[in-house]
């Protein structure tokens, strides 16, 4: 059965944040529901739709930025109470706006996680998940990694009310009191959770960051997960998840909003595996969504709020037929006196600005003038993308962006983006300088252009910043700088397991360092690792790298630190930033290698189909002028062999597929090179002088022939 939805948009409030948004229960079946929803200027607005324009219930004073929304109420009667989470402070409000809760939870991080069940809060801030029962401490736990979101699971066949955290490290971990269960391993970093049925029961839907879907079944001592949904189409990340039986057939749907301003709606056929039913665009992430019935009443709709504040619903409601060419188009008088007022709006608008202008002209030239820089608030991502072993840098701004500046003190790569319709201009840059640049980049945006994504790529072993300068269209002009760590092994990615059969390499440290110190230098050197000292007295990390296949293994304590890799590179980069770490602290460090050459040539079996597929994409490239100069020479192509006919035919793609993929092949040409000079760097050995000698051997690549070099060598 297909879907067809229509957008209205309803209101503009503030910024908003991930799950602030939440339609109270319905008065009675069909009925329209009221929409509640937070800001980051502190305000929470309820409104209900009539004749088409929204209504105010209530909406309280400015505050505090409030970070998340929940619907609560005592059990067995309508969720309507609202709470909200600001800092380290929950308010709750009756559904009229009248406050009837002020509770401080005295922690020192801010809230970014909370679920109202009854009298029970439970709340999230960073590493620590607090429990309160009547405003009174029942449990604490602290987590090994940044909790994302929390979902509390409640049934018939559970003894107790569980608890479900989602962690940065690609887990959720289930508690029973202060105690963790169990964990469960899911494919990425979940960003939210939410339950499948409201009403109870033990499945829990998860979305990542990365943008895939799950759903997990949460035992008391284990769990099992049902199905997952891969992101193929490389979408957004997840934001927000809800259910509701949209389509109507009696089951529930799953609706998704994604940071790249996709919105999803999931269905189930006879199989028990959801399908993608539809999906709509919107120009910004969308942070909450919900299915229920708000513009009009019987119609069912998705209700979404996006990263600047509107409010737009996707309705079953089927808009009015349009007009082909040549017809008159008749509006109703209810539409016509839409219109009207919203043409008189607009004028009033327009005086207003042109007094503003005249007024800000004219203070502007008085000596006792100040000028005041106006405030934005910037939404930013800066994430490793598995696939193509690439950063995936978003910004997204509350007003249209003029232009963006890239500076970064690393070689990087910018590859190029297909949603990216931004002009991008390079400027030359002097790297010999001491602090110089290695890339300076101008995108200027087009009109209305509030969300810009970037792709870069960066070198192991060179590490910096990435620095972006962020340009609105506000007068008078202002520009936020906004900083991304490039680390030395950036391309490594956190798993769960590593392959422990593989030729793998060692490097030990001991000295006098504590733990804490050791966990800083590991954090300095690897992303994905959290910046909070781990509880316990030792730690074990596992990391894969995107680009390569390679390994790694940290294990470390106070007083000694122990890396197992596959690469001898890896080794070797590890080797370089830890001893100058140590050494900026003053710090002795008595450091031993373990290598296994037969890592060498397992290595360089991981680069060769990579390397293979890229000579034969750069050959296929280079043959393309010439074979199109024959083809217009002769008047057709069918003299050529069937090989170069099909280069022809795919020259288009071929194009893009290199375009895409600048430097490819001198990154694996250097990998292969930083191999070979490690290799023997380990054995006392410099070898530089014969660099050349391999890139030749590159140059006519046979595997063979290199792994000969590499022995002979």
């Amino acid at each position: 059965m297909e879907l067809h939805l229509n957008r209205v948009d309803y209101i503009q409030v503030g910024v908003t944040t991930q799950k602030t948004m939440r339609l109270l229960p319905a008065l009675g079946k069909k009925a329209s529901q009221k929409v509640a929803i937070a800001d980051h200027d502190g305000i929470v607005t309820c409104f209900g739709m009539k004749k088409g324009e929204a209504v105010p219930v209530f909406k309280t004073l400015p505050g505090q930025k409030i970070s998340r929304m929940d619907l609560g109420g005592a059990a067995g009667t309508p969720q309507e109470k609202i709470f909200v989470c600001s800092g380290s402070q929950v308010r709750g409000f009756t559904k009229k706006g009248k406050q009837f809760l002020t509770f401080d939870a005295n922690l020192t991080e801010n809230i970014n996680a909370m679920h109202v069940s009854g009298a029970d809060l439970f709340v999230c801030a960073s590493y620590i998940y607090n429990h309160y029962c009547d405003c009174k401490d029942q449990d604490y736990y602290l987590s090994g990694d940044k909790i994302n979101d929390i979902a509390c699971l409640s049934s018939e066949n559970l003894t107790r009310q569980i608890p479900v955290l989602a962690c940065q490290d690609r887990v959720l971990r289930v508690l029973q009191g202060s105690e963790l269960v169990y964990d469960i391993e899911v494919p990425g970093p979940p960003s939210v959770l939410e339950r499948y049925n409201r009403d109870g029961g033990e499945d829990v839907l998860f979305g990542t960051t990365d943008g895939k879907i799950g759903l997990v079944q949460i035992g008391e001592q284990s769990a099992a997960t049902k199905w997952e949904i891969d992101n193929d189409k490389k979408k957004g990340g997840i934001l927000c998840i809800d259910t509701f039986d949209i389509i109507g057939d009696g089951v529930n749907d799953i609706l998704v909003g994604r940071d790249d301003g996709t919105v999803e709606v999931y269905g189930f056929d006879s199989s028990s595996e959801p399908t993608l039913r539809f999906d709509h665009v919107l120009s910004e992430s969308v942070t909450s969504i919900q299915g229920g019935c708000v513009g009009k009443e019987s119609y069912d709709e998705v209700l979404t709020a996006t990263y600047t504040g509107w409010v737009t619903g996707l309705t079953t409601e089927p808009q009015k037929a349009e007009a082909g060419p040549g017809d008159e188009v008749k509006m109703s008088k209810e539409t016509q006196s839409k219109v009207e007022a919203l043409r008189a709006e607009l004028d009033q608008l327009q005086v207003k600005v042109l007094q503003g202008r005249e007024q800000y002209q004219q203070t502007s030239q008085s000596s006792t003038a100040v000028s005041a820089v106006p405030v934005f608030s910037i939404n930013d991502k800066f994430t490793l993308c598995q696939d193509d072993a690439s950063y995936s840098l978003t910004l997204e701004v509350q007003t249209a962006i003029d232009n963006l500046l890239l500076q970064s003190d690393v070689p990087i790569d910018l590859l190029d983006v297909d949603k990216n319709s931004a002009v991008v201009s390079f400027s030359e840059c002097d790297s010999e300088q001491p602090n110089g640049n290695f890339l300076l980049a101008t995108y200027r945006c087009q009109a209305n252009t509030t969300r810009l994504e970037l792709k870069v790529r960066s070198i192991e072993g060179q590490y910096g910043t990435l620095q972006a300068y962020i340009t609105p269209r506000l007068q008078p002009k202002t520009c936020q700088v906004r900083q991304y760590q490039i680390k030395p092994l950036s391309l490594h990615q956190r798993t769960h397991s590593i392959d422990q059969d593989r030729p793998m390499n060692r490097l030990s440290l001991v000295g006098q360092f504590s733990f804490a110190e050791i966990h800083s230098w590991v954090v300095f050197c690897l992303p994905e690792v959290p910046e909070k000292t781990p509880a316990g007295e030792s730690i074990t990390f596992h990391f894969h790298n995107t680009f390569l296949g390679t390994q790694l293994e940290a294990n470390y304590c106070k007083g000694e630190g122990h890396f197992r890799s596959d690469n001898i590179s890896t080794i070797s980069i590890l080797s370089d930033v830890l001893s100058k770490e140590a050494t900026k602290r003053k710090i002795n460090l008595n450091i031993s290698y373990d290598i296994n050459d037969d890592s060498v040539s397992h290595t360089l079996k991981m680069i060769h189909p990579k390397l293979e597929c890229q000579l034969l994409l750069a050959r296929k490239v280079q043959l393309i002028d010439a074979l199109k100069e024959l083809q217009v020479h002769e008047g057709n192509a069918d003299f050529l062999i069937p090989e170069y006919r099909n280069i022809l035919d795919e020259s288009a793609d071929l194009l893009e597929e290199y375009k895409k993929q600048p430097a490819h092949l001198e990154r694996l040409y250097g990998m292969i090179t930083d191999l070979f000079i490690d290799k023997f760097k380990f054995k006392g050995q410099n070898v530089k002088t014969k660099v050349s000698s391999l890139l030749e051997i590159l140059d006519n690549y046979d595997l063979n022939s290199l792994l000969d070099f590499f022995s002979e060598a």
